[in-house]
């Protein structure tokens, strides 16, 4: 129950924009979306870009959104939950395109609007998630790449075993209190520096304690 109410607490604190044409399907979108809580932007005619200060966007997908990489889950902060007419080829290209965290076809009824809102909102929350752990991942990646070309670099250029440089680093980034990554990026930048100014390698007896 507690979590429940946490979903419903939170529905009712968020910003929800719906960019769909006037009519029936827009009104009981909107008289749900009311019932819910939500605060509610109503934009018409079609924007050129997604509308900011939102946290969900519904809107129509429409022959505007084509060549548009405005509209895109990619490029936009908020939740998009697409509204759908059709579902002919050229639709659904242009909803993939989208790339939405959910979707809504007509004739649009009250009883799907929580649900959808709700998974919609999840999934955006797990990519979120995803994509942090993969960005992460990716640093670590770098970091540990320049690790050892530094490493490499300190052994040639100061006559030292891999593992010798590898212990200066990392007793230079705990005097420095840096990270080893940090330090090592100060070894490629100072070796790459010397290169181009034409002073060659740094030379043995430069590598300090």
């Amino acid at each position: 129950m507690s979590s429940l109410r946490r979903l419903y607490d939170d529905l009712r604190s968020i910003c929800v924009a719906v960019v769909y044409p006037p009519g029936e399907d827009r009104d009981i979108l909107l008289d749900q979306l009311k019932r819910i809580g939500c605060r509610l932007k109503v934009i018409w005619p079609f924007p050129a870009a997604p509308p900011t200060g939102c946290d969900v966007i519904f809107f129509q997908v429409s022959q505007e959104l084509q060549d548009s990489t405005s509209w895109c889950a990619s490029a936009v902060e908020a939740t998009l939950i697409a509204l759908s007419d059709y579902e002919s080829p050229t639709t659904l290209k242009l909803l993939l395109d989208t790339s939405a965290h959910g979707v809504l076809t007509r004739p649009f009824r009250s009883s799907g609007v929580l649900s959808t809102l709700v998974l919609a909102r999840s999934s955006r929350g797990y990519q979120e998630r995803l994509q942090s752990k993969v960005s992460k991942l990716e640093e670590t990646i770098k970091s540990r790449r320049q690790i050892e070309k530094a490493v490499r670099m300190l052994a040639e250029t100061q006559s030292l075993t891999e593992a010798k440089a590898y212990e200066h680093m990392r007793t230079r980034a705990t005097t420095l209190r840096v990270t080893v990554a940090e330090v090592a990026l100060m070894v490629v930048e100072a070796h790459e520096a010397m290169e181009k100014l034409g002073l060659g390698r740094l030379r043995e007896g430069g590598s300090g304690s």
